[in-house]
């Protein structure tokens, strides 16, 4: 039951006979939402509320309004003349009628009716918009959209983008109340821990010299939250890192955060699943594909990348024991070759772009990269073809299953940098925009736990953080071959974007204090740097596990948007600033003065993270 204010000053009364309309709210001021009305309601009195969407002037006998609320516009025919323009905020009071034959507008779902014997009320008057609040605004400047934000937020597309964004809340949230989940709110100010990505930093008026960071994740407290018995926590947690910005990137962004104790990685995944299915089912509408599953190690020899996009083809062959024997240097000096076979790709590249790729192979860290033309019989044409036997062509066109017209690009070198050399350029040929073809979701398991050395203290590299659990599998083999231990660490990845990480944690002293040790933390280091979250663990930690979703690439996703901008209310743009409010600005001497903070040109800036570094979607 919806309420009205009554005149007289009273608390909100009850509004007889309230009810929704079309599934939206019925208020004191209208009946239906513009977009809401049909055949169904012909000769209905009805009240719409909402914006000018256009104003078309027939003499001074009518005036045709377009209406325009979030649900769509309705048509009203106004007799005489009306003062109103465009954005003008009005309240019509109408007759739904059936349009005239032949005036139909197949365009709009309230394309048969219009409203006529109109009274109405000006609510607000408008300044023209500085652009067209349309599908013509799609080609204004980023910036001139952002610093309009509330006049562009009014349009189809965005209303659309955030109602897919209220409906995947809505639908992770039932799915997960179900399994007996508590949602827990963690702090926004915390201790820096400047092991992860760059932080934001708070100044302490109250303790001057002291600062606070902003979370990068909840990481440390939703597993303090499973040491203290919750057993199961989720939350959609707002988090921020003052990294680099992208169009899948943002200063600050939103999780769906969750943590579960006496748990292995297949409960974790399932769960997980569970919420994502549903998300994608409230967007869609109709039945999703089950998440596949695959370790790291399959993701990268097959699309090389630890992120693949399963909705198109062009996977990664292997090459390598074609040309065991060879007498082509580049290729049987070579740790692993591998290829990929671009369909029908001979006739749309000619030698500029095969150049092109070349180049790219080679900034990508490729030594080169090797074309060959698939011709009408099936033999192979290329630069390097005078060099290869015919068992070994032969071998390239069975492995590839290359048939005329395609074009074949192959690389020679170390297996991983064969790998993600190709896998970038399988992207870059063949992957399609973010709105077309099918969601393909795909969990990609069995992470390395450390990813290379470090030069500068000759240690493993963790590629998760340090609370990972290894692969109880590979346990023995943390002190004596660290690099080839696998982790139960696990990403979510749909059409190619990195959904999210997660793992099952370390929950024992020992165990971690081993890993401490690989990394070369020392003892006292550990306590300084994590102290606060290690104590509690030795009064009974359960197993645990978690992971995180990142809701702006999962909206992103499935609203088919190529940028996480367009679904959020109020981003920043890729410079970092806020064309509707300033921000960062200035603030007062005075400020400066009660946080014991002063100003000094700052520093250059330091350089971008090594890849695979820095923020991603989410920190689990």
């Amino acid at each position: 039951m919806t309420t009205t204010q009554s005149t007289t000053g009273e608390l909100p009364i009850p509004v007889a006979g309230a009810a929704t309309s079309g599934g939206r709210q019925r208020t004191a001021m209208r009946t239906h939402m513009c977009g809401d009305l049909r055949s169904d309601h012909v000769d209905q009195t009805v009240t719409v509320c909402g914006w000018v969407a256009h104003r078309r002037q027939h003499g001074q006998s009518l005036t045709f309004v377009d209406l325009r609320d979030h649900s769509g516009i309705i048509q009203a025919v106004v007799d005489g003349s009306v003062d109103v323009r465009t954005e003008y905020v009005l309240r019509i009071t109408g007759t739904v009628a059936v349009r005239p034959e032949g005036t139909a507008n197949p365009a709009l779902a309230t394309g048969e009716v219009e409203l006529r014997d109109c009274e109405v009320q000006v609510l607000s008057v408008a300044t023209p918009p500085p652009f067209p609040l349309d599908d013509r605004a799609d080609s204004v400047d980023e910036a001139t959209r952002l610093a309009y934000r509330y006049l562009d937020l009014r349009r189809d597309r965005m209303q659309r983008n955030l109602r897919i964004r209220s409906a995947v809340l809505a639908a992770m949230r039932s799915a997960l109340a179900p399994l007996d989940f508590v949602e827990v709110e963690t702090p926004l100010l915390m201790p820096s821990t400047p092991e992860g990505a760059r932080e934001f930093i708070v100044p302490s008026r109250q303790f001057p010299g002291s600062f606070y960071a902003l979370p990068q994740s909840p990481q440390l407290f939703k597993q303090l939250l499973m040491v203290g018995g919750t057993d199961r926590y989720f939350q959609f947690a707002r988090c921020l890192r003052d990294e680099d910005l992208r169009a899948d990137r943002q200063y600050e962004f939103t999780q769906l955060d969750l943590e579960m104790s006496f748990v292995d990685q297949d409960d974790v995944l399932d769960v997980t699943s569970a919420a994502v299915l549903a998300a994608a089912r409230a967007v869609t509408g109709g039945p999703v594909p089950p998440i596949e599953r695959m370790s790291w190690h399959e993701a990268m020899n097959r699309f090389g990348v630890d992120k693949p996009d399963l909705r198109f083809g062009m996977e990664l062959v292997e090459l390598t024991a074609v040309f065991a024997g060879s007498g082509f240097k580049a290729f049987a000096g070579a740790e692993a070759v591998k290829g990929i076979r671009v369909p029908g790709g001979s006739a749309s590249h000619n030698r500029r772009k095969l150049d092109d790729l070349t180049a790219r192979a080679k900034g990508l860290g490729a030594k080169g990269l090797v074309w060959m033309r698939v011709g009408p019989g099936g033999e192979l044409e290329s630069p390097v073809a005078k060099f290869l036997s015919a068992e070994e062509l032969a071998g390239i066109v069975a492995a590839t299953a290359a048939v005329a017209g395609d074009l074949l690009l192959l690389v020679a070198d170390e297996w991983a940098t064969t790998c993600e050399v190709l896998g970038q350029l399988r992207n870059d040929l063949g992957r399609p925009p973010a709105g077309e073809g099918p969601l393909r979701f795909v969990w990609v398991v069995d992470f390395p736990l450390f990813v290379g050395v470090d030069p500068g203290t000759g240690r493993p590299k963790p590629g998760h953080h340090p609370f990972t659990r290894p692969h109880p599998d590979d346990v023995d083999k943390l002190e004596t071959d660290p690099l080839a231990v696998r982790s139960r660490a696990y990403d979510l990845v749909l059409n190619g974007w990195e959904l999210g990480s997660g793992s099952i944690r370390i929950h024992e002293s020992g165990l971690q204090q081993r890993i401490f040790g690989i990394l070369g933390i020392s003892p006292a280091e550990a306590k300084a740097r994590f102290g606060f979250f290690l104590t509690p663990f030795g009064y009974g930690a359960p197993p645990h596990g978690g992971f995180a979703v990142g809701i702006d690439r999962l909206v992103a996703i499935l609203a088919g948007e190529e940028n996480i901008r367009e679904v959020i209310a109020f981003p920043k743009t890729q410079s970092g600033l806020d064309p509707l409010t300033g921000a960062p600005t200035p603030v007062t001497d005075r400020q400066l003065r009660e946080l014991g903070v002063r100003v000094v040109t700052a520093p250059a800036p330091a350089p971008a993270p090594a890849p695979g570094q820095g923020q991603g979607p989410v920190a689990v």
